[in-house]
């Protein structure tokens, strides 16, 4: 298992890295404050990401919301197809703005 890493490329730009399960998500939850510190929209690439469960899922869903709260526009591009697929199967791919990595 490797730890989630959420990394900052550039003004609104991140990536995240790393497993996204029940064992990595709590420790990626607050860092989701730095987000939104930047003026405009945030994009989260999520190509580095390996294995996703639904804390995963519930991780993007919370940013999502925090994003709305403080007026931002958030999306997440290269999304593996694992999580992809739980977004489709929770029903909130499209409220999540979701790119498929495929």
């Amino acid at each position: 298992m490797s730890q989630g890493q959420l990394l900052c490329q550039s003004s609104g730009q991140f990536s995240l890295a790393g497993d996204l399960s029940f064992e990595t998500v709590p420790q990626l939850v607050d860092a989701g404050a730095q987000l939104f510190q930047a003026d405009g929209q945030v994009c989260i690439d999520l190509a580095q990401v390996g294995r996703s469960d639904s804390a995963g899922l519930a991780l993007l869903v919370s940013w999502l919301r925090l994003a709305r709260q403080q007026g931002k526009r958030l999306s997440f591009r290269q999304v593996p197809p694992q999580l992809l697929g739980l977004a489709r199967v929770s029903g909130v791919e499209h409220i999540l703005l979701l790119e498929s990595s495929v």
